[in-house]
């Protein structure tokens, strides 16, 4: 039987693979189920997982939700947002890396990421308003945020796609690179992120998750009296860079 989410784990990074590419990666209940089954794994690991990677197979990243499977019956309700929720509040960094086409759902899954990678033949849109729909799983807010709200506001209110090197402008993905160099570039981020300390990474993440809705004053305030502090490997990782140094 075919994984329609593959999972893989290396050197501190988690990789999630959407597997259904000669349905575009569309999101069926089958598919939310083994990426809720993944996320369990994720959650349970802690600090043995670094980062978390999401991509797919194919040319095209999710076509969104499966409207094939209007009727089908979830397991509890808003069943798919909380599953995008637990994504974006992940304890790990998340890098979404995106080809092709990604509407819609998968928009709304590629914006749980903390950092999202753009091909060259990326193509993002919200096409709810295409099929009389409004989102549940976070677009209206997370969008905004990642581009401002006018800028949403016309993304959302046209469904026109936005390419992937326009994305990169306009802050929608923080890079866009040729698509034979994606998954190099995807990796080579992960890396980076897997060598940094998990105490500071995982820190940095509470507290920027924190500060979104928070005033300057309040997240300074914030950021002073929530600190964790000095990780258990500083003195080890300060030895080793006087040493190389």
């Amino acid at each position: 039987m075919t994984e329609l989410v593959k999972y893989e784990c290396a050197e501190g990074i988690a990789t999630l693979t959407l597997n259904r590419a000669d349905k575009r990666n569309a999101l069926s209940l089958a598919l939310w189920q083994e990426l809720e089954a993944h996320l369990d794994i994720i959650e349970a690991a802690g600090r043995d997982i670094a980062v978390v990677v999401l991509r797919s197979t194919g040319p095209v990243f999710c076509a969104g939700n499966d409207l094939k499977e209007r009727g089908a019956k979830f397991p509890r309700p808003f069943y798919q947002p909380q599953i995008v929720t637990r994504l974006a509040n992940l304890p790990q960094p998340v890098i979404v890396a995106v080809q092709g086409g990604c509407f819609t759902g998968g928009l709304e899954l590629a914006l749980a990421g903390d950092i999202i990678l753009a091909a060259e033949s990326a193509s993002f849109a919200d096409t709810h308003g295409k099929f009389s729909m409004v989102p549940m799983w976070g677009m209206s807010q997370r969008l905004p945020r990642r581009v401002g709200s006018f800028k949403a506001r016309e993304i959302s209110f046209t469904g026109l796609p936005v390419s992937g090197r326009e994305a990169e402008r306009i802050g929608l993905a923080n890079t866009c690179v040729a698509d034979d160099q994606l998954e190099a570039e995807t990796m080579k981020m992960a890396r980076a992120i897997a060598g940094q300390s998990r105490h500071s990474i995982f820190a940095y993440k509470e507290l920027y998750m924190a500060q979104a809705d928070l005033p300057l004053a309040a997240g300074l305030a914030h950021e002073v009296f929530n600190t964790r502090g000095r990780g258990a490997d500083l003195e080890e990782r300060v030895s080793e860079g006087f040493g190389k140094r």
